[in-house]
């Protein structure tokens, strides 16, 4: 995705993506800040094996991802099992959106292998970060969309912006 569009014009893209997939799917507006998630959280990772050679991660307090799967299952009581359900496939939804905005962008055709639920942080290997969208909700919850590419093997460093 990284070489196709403009940094700007892909954050552009996910940030949209993300804010409507997440009021529409559940319930929830979040708008862009700079406050990370805490400590408690999950992370989501999905990545794209056709057409881009990147990775998406999603990285949240678990709290909000709890009121969201709570908001789309319409229902009080979640499982651990119900919130990793929940989580994998809002990065799936998530990801289709990003997939058919890129393509209008790009004409490029792309897919993405299945995501993959983790409790605490995680961080591909061999990828480093390109850049970060950091959000946060009214009850001051937090997530962060990271965007990873290919290490470069130029000089091996990995970014530290998570």
């Amino acid at each position: 995705m990284n070489t196709v569009l403009t940094k700007e014009r892909l954050e552009q893209i996910l940030d949209q993506a993300l804010q409507n997939v997440t009021e529409q799917t559940a319930g929830v507006r979040l708008h862009q800040g700079d406050q990370p998630p805490g400590e408690d959280l999950c992370t989501v990772h999905i990545t794209f094996d056709k057409g881009f050679n990147t990775s998406l991660t999603l990285c949240a307090d678990t709290s909000l991802l709890v009121r969201m799967a709570r908001n789309s299952f319409h229902e009080e009581a979640v499982t651990p099992e119900d919130l990793e359900e929940f989580s994998k496939e809002y990065l799936n939804v998530l990801c289709g959106k990003i997939t058919g905005a890129m393509y209008q962008a790009t004409q490029i055709p792309a897919h993405f292998g299945p995501p993959v639920f983790y409790h605490g942080r995680y961080e591909p290997e061999g990828h480093e970060v390109q850049f970060v969208l950091t959000y946060s909700d009214d009850q001051r919850e937090g997530a962060q969309l990271i965007h990873h590419v290919p290490r470069s093997h130029t000089d091996g460093a990995v970014s530290d912006q998570v």
